[in-house]
């Protein structure tokens, strides 16, 4: 057992409890109980189990750990003071604002991978690490992931158990700490382990039902999981709630309440317990293996773009042109796709390097949970595509995956009404928004083949979330092969000396913009139009100085509802000029389905309605 006795990891687990009932105490706030329940199975994992380096907590060549259950981080933080690595101080800083020992974990600690604490979502997190040491990687380390029962009423839960089931991860530990009850009333199935046997054995799991305060069967369960071939482990611990505490222990209305006056017993009881409170001898912990460093160096298009002016090319086909390419150039990159890859164009990754490309199937917060676990410790750059609108499934994963300092791309096509007669359940009208919000994204809008490869370019090479927003309609190609691309760096591609108004538009309706202003010009009336490329960062210089050179008049076009989208964020950049005018144009109300064209003009994105603006505006 690692050097350790049944007896050794019994104390350290009555220590661990100690030091959680402490922590929540000195913050007022936390979840004892919920820690105590899983004291006997962190003790086996950390100090006798999992093979890390205690002063390098994210070596790559370590042993992943996951706390899905996100609100039992005191026990996490109180493992790694046993370790050596916390000290008993820090630990009584729990929620206090200026100490990273948070109320649940985030990467802002060394020892943490990913955000947890929004129930559901370890699991498919662990996944892709899994994944990632599996099959990229060829990796010795194991991934072990701790889950509440309470959670795994999620759906997510479900999508990555048939992932994991699916790729055989046996590099994977699944623990359900099925301590009987949730926050309000008891969990869906309580103490009833044959249902849960049941289930995650029907998705393929090696599935074991122990006695979750028994170390001997803990670490018996562990020794399984680790000589098993062919499928992931599911060690389903039957626990309880508040377990040790006297008058707590499986009683409701325990959760997230800390001991208060009832801590110095408890306190007391515990050490009773505890047979020897030295410090046993340190379990040999290092990794097996070294997992070999990866090349940081700027990544590349592997040729640059290849276009003729005026052909014309979807963005969403481009973006496939230039996923291959960056993967030509970088090992780092890999592609995940929702069973949408022979319309996101990402099968062209799949087809030239089948060993880095992971089909998540119909399973949208799972595909993002998986891109975080390949991303974290910089080993991998995950592209994950489907249909913008489908995003807005995984906005949960996609918010975590902000706190989680995550380093993923998303490509959403089929954006907006011009997708045509596929309808209104099809069409990515809120996804800019969605990925507005979210703290630190990069948001690229491309209009043609050239502007696409490049954002795509800039998003391997961007440390955070990105999103590249592609259409399924083809659109000219409008600039040259070598036409230089930034973050936060629009186009002017139509200007004149005496232009009446500025309009902003991307994607197809930046053409819509340009056949206005051709239409306009035969009646001697002149327009700026510029080309947004990204929506956040919005180029707010640019679009300052060209309004006050077209009289502070402005108009934004966008195949997105008008709420969060182009024209919000364009208002925003000019919200502080004086003598301004801004006339918006999106979709309003739900669409139908239709040919394009007919969509667009239907729904007042179209060049005529342009043209109506530019009227009405011009003399204002």
């Amino acid at each position: 057992m690692g050097g350790k006795s049944v007896q050794d990891l019994k104390d350290i687990a009555n220590k661990l409890r100690i030091h959680s009932i402490k922590a929540t105490n000195a913050s007022n706030s936390g979840h004892p109980t919920s820690c105590c329940s899983m004291a006997e199975i962190m003790s086996v994992l950390f100090f006798n189990t999992m093979k890390f380096k205690v002063a390098e907590p994210r070596d790559p060549s370590s042993d992943r750990f996951v706390l899905s259950k996100g609100h039992a981080a005191p026990i996490l933080y109180a493992a790694w003071v046993e370790a050596g690595l916390l000290s008993e101080e820090d630990i009584l800083k729990l929620r206090k604002v200026d100490c990273d020992l948070e109320g649940h974990p985030t990467p802002r600690l060394s020892f943490i991978d990913v955000a947890t604490g929004s129930l559901g979502q370890g699991l498919s997190c662990s996944a892709g690490m899994a994944y990632t040491g599996k099959y990229f990687e060829k990796a010795g380390y194991r991934v072990y992931c701790l889950i509440g029962d309470g959670e795994s009423a999620e759906g997510s839960i479900w999508e990555a158990l048939s992932f994991a089931g699916h790729y055989k991860l046996d590099n994977l530990v699944a623990i359900f700490d099925i301590n009987r009850l949730g926050q309000s009333e008891p969990t869906m199935f309580q103490h009833e382990m044959d249902v849960y046997e049941q289930r995650l054995k029907a998705f393929g799991f090696n599935t074991l039902v122990i006695d979750g305060h028994d170390v001997g069967q803990i670490v018996k369960a562990f020794e399984n999981a680790a000589n098993v071939k062919g499928k992931p482990t599911a060690i389903l611990a039957k626990t309880f709630k508040g377990k040790g505490l006297a008058g707590i222990e499986d009683q409701e209305n325990w959760h997230g309440k800390p001991l208060g006056p009832k801590a110095e017993s408890a306190i007391q009881d515990l050490l009773n317990c505890i047979a020897n409170n030295c410090p046993p001898p340190q379990a040999t912990t290092q990794p097996a293996c070294t997992v070999p460093p990866v090349d940081n160096s700027p990544i590349s298009l592997s040729e640059p773009p290849n276009y003729t002016l005026g052909e014309t090319v979807a963005t969403r086909l481009a973006y496939g042109t230039a996923l291959l390419k960056l993967g030509t150039n970088s090992k780092r990159i890999v592609a995940l796709d929702a069973d949408t890859k022979n319309s996101t164009y990402s099968d062209k990754f799949r087809k030239a390097f089948p060993d880095r490309f992971i089909e998540c199937f119909i399973a949208e917060q799972n595909l993002i949970g998986v891109a975080v676990g390949c991303s974290t410790r910089g080993r991998k750059i995950p592209f994950t595509s489907t249909f913008a609108t489908f995003y807005t499934r995984a906005f949960d994963q996609l918010r975590m995956a902000a706190i989680s300092q995550a380093n993923i791309k998303c490509c959403g096509s089929h954006c907006g009404v011009s997708i045509g007669e596929d309808g209104p359940s099809q069409m990515g009208l809120e996804d800019i928004a969605m990925f507005r919000t979210i703290p630190g994204c990069t948001v690229f809008y491309p209009s043609d083949a050239v502007s696409t490869e490049r954002a795509c370019e800039l998003a391997a090479n961007k440390q955070g979330i990105c999103f590249i927003r592609t259409s399924r309609p083809n659109t000219p190609v409008i600039y040259a092969n070598d036409e230089p691309f930034a973050i936060g760096k629009a186009k002017v591609v139509k200007k004149s000396a005496n232009d009446v108004a500025l309009v902003i538009g991307a994607g197809v309706t930046l053409f819509e913009a340009l056949k206005a202003a051709d239409l306009l010009a035969q009646q001697g009336i002149n327009i700026r139009v510029i080309d947004i490329f990204t929506v956040k960062p919005i180029d707010i210089g640019t679009i300052q100085s060209n309004a006050k050179e077209c009289g502070g008049r402005i108009i934004t076009v966008e195949d997105h509802y008008p709420e969060g989208g182009i024209g919000e964020a364009v208002a925003g950049a000019v919200s502080c000029c004086r003598n301004t005018v801004h006339y918006r144009l999106a979709v309003t109300g739900v669409p139908r389905s239709g040919p394009p064209a007919v969509l667009m003009d239907m729904f007042g994105i179209s060049a005529n309605h342009i043209i109506k603006a530019v009227q009405e505006i011009k003399d204002l």
